[in-house]
């Protein structure tokens, strides 16, 4: 670890030692160190902070749950391309005629994937763009985003489709989910001169078919849902990372048998 310390050492002297290396050097380090600065910054001023979501996704009950509140609200604009139903009836424990009959509203056959029946440009007509496709939605913005995201719908006159978002402002989407949660009104706080007004906190102002414990754990189903369809690998390599585990510490216990019998004799 010394030797490799001091190489290190040696190769960061020769490049700063000549001038255009070091200014290339530091060129490049300035850019990745801006790069992640800019990344939090945009995440920052996507709007609210966000709410821990608690997903397992090795929850199969809560995976099921999940996917039959995905495919009656949100498979209507949104795909999820790079699943199939085959996929879904193996991993959540379903028959393949059990994912047809609850999930595949377009026609679909079991091995074909998921993908909504809304053109690109009818979303355009009717949402100003087309709804993105959520496949990795959780894999690049990560479950505590969409959870949050699908708690913080508002009402907005304002706004083309009559809502908003604290986490999103200026959604084109609006909350397909109102029936279950109800309506939210905006408490804004005061703005300083030549500022918008921010919104300070959420007031449900109509009630919904569920009570605000209920719908928090519909949230976190969906949350947990597209959670999985970004990276459907997860169960089965968490199932199968404890035997990587003993398997590896077994072998440890075997090295060092071998290793304590070589040396016996040096001892």
């Amino acid at each position: 670890m010394l030797k490799s310390n001091g190489i290190h050492r040696h190769m960061i002297q020769r490049v700063l030692a000549s001038p255009f290396r070091a200014k290339a050097f530091l060129a490049r380090t300035g850019f990745v160190i801006a790069s992640v600065l800019a990344a939090g910054a945009v995440h920052a001023e996507e709007g609210a902070a966000l709410q821990v979501a608690n997903t397992t996704v090795g929850n199969v009950a809560s995976l099921q749950r999940g996917a039959k509140l995905y495919f009656n609200y949100c498979s209507g604009c949104h795909s999820i391309k790079y699943m199939s139903y085959s996929r879904l009836a193996q991993d959540l424990n379903l028959s393949n005629e059990q994912v047809l009959a609850n999930f595949a509203f377009t026609g679909a056959k079991i091995g074909d994937q998921v993908v909504s029946n809304m053109t690109a440009e009818h979303g355009s007509d009717w949402f100003g763009k087309a709804p993105p496709d959520l496949s990795l939605e959780a894999r690049a913005k990560g479950p505590d985003w969409i959870y949050s995201y699908l708690k913080s719908f508002y009402l907005d006159p304002s706004r083309p489709v009559g809502w908003n978002n604290t986490v999103f402002p200026g959604a084109s989407m609006p909350n397909v989910l109102w029936e279950l949660q109800g309506q939210q009104r905006p408490h804004f706080a005061a703005a300083k001169p030549g500022e918008e007004p921010t919104v300070e906190k959420l007031e449900l102002s109509t009630k919904g078919k569920l009570s605000p414990h209920e719908f928090d754990e519909t949230a976190r189903d969906i949350t947990s849902f597209l959670q999985y369809v970004g990276e459907p690998a997860a169960l089965k390599r968490e199932s199968v990372g404890v035997w990587v585990i003993l398997y590896l510490a077994f072998f440890t216990f075997l090295a060092w048998l071998l290793k304590h019998e070589y040396w016996n004799d040096v001892h």
